[in-house]
């Protein structure tokens, strides 16, 4: 069976179908457990006090914001090339959630600084980047909004989307590319390098496994609407005929 193949409506809705109540599901109990642990199992840290269980909110935020960006890279350029409907609708029921998330991270990360840093926001090449890829998922959800035609609408998105990956890179590598800047590196990492103590690390990744979960869950549930909407639209077209 081709991967293809999944880009056929009719296929997808089936698939979206089983898949959903294991995703909820999974939601529920990563992301329940997760939260729970981490807030009211784990002990307050030596040098941050009670402020570091902010990381369970604000790591797992920024995780996704930046890689649902990329996963709107990805489903937008098969949009352009290969023109599958099913690509350029679930960028489309992504960016709403990206943005979501884009939002909580700065919140969160803003409610850390103060009193780590002493200060809300700096004009950090990361905190800059981050910033600006909200701007661009604004962008992207206001464009949507804007245009009628639903394939021209696809094609310019599309285009904004590749425009603004830019900024998600920069976004998850800009502590790589300057040295200056307050935040810190990445808290996990695939290297040895040990970041986060024991401690905070298990309920952490269950959380990211909970938010990712989350995602996959309203994305589904997303594009399944906008798939029936393009379906009521032509229905509609026809019988205007």
């Amino acid at each position: 069976m081709s991967f293809w193949e999944f880009a056929n409506p009719a296929r997808f809705m089936r698939l979206s179908a089983r898949l959903l109540p294991w995703f909820g599901g999974l939601t529920l109990v990563a992301l329940g457990g997760g939260l729970l642990w981490g807030f009211f199992l784990t002990p307050d840290a030596d040098l941050f006090g009670s402020t570091v269980k902010i990381i369970y909110l604000h790591v797992p935020s920024a995780f996704l914001a930046v890689n649902i960006y990329f996963m709107m890279f990805v489903t937008s350029l098969i949009w352009l090339i290969r023109r599958h409907h099913v690509s350029a609708l679930a960028a489309k029921s992504a960016a709403p959630i990206g943005a979501a998330m884009t939002l909580i991270a700065l919140i969160t990360g803003a409610l850390w600084g103060q009193p780590m840093w002493g200060t809300w926001w700096v004009w950090d090449p990361r905190l800059t980047s981050f910033l600006i890829m909200f701007v661009f998922y604004l962008g992207y959800i206001a464009l949507w909004a804007a245009i009628d035609e639903p394939d021209k609408a696809a094609d310019l998105t599309s285009i904004l989307a590749l425009v603004g990956t830019v900024f998600a890179v920069l976004s998850r590598y800009a502590v790589n590319f300057w040295s200056q800047g307050l935040h810190q590196g990445a808290s996990l990492s695939m290297d040895r390098a040990q970041n986060v103590a024991n401690v905070y690390w298990f309920p952490l990744v269950l959380t990211i496994v909970g938010f990712f979960a989350l995602f996959i869950w309203l994305l589904l549930i997303g594009t399944r609407s906008e798939i029936r909407a393009r379906r009521l639209r032509a229905l509609e077209m026809q019988g205007a005929r």
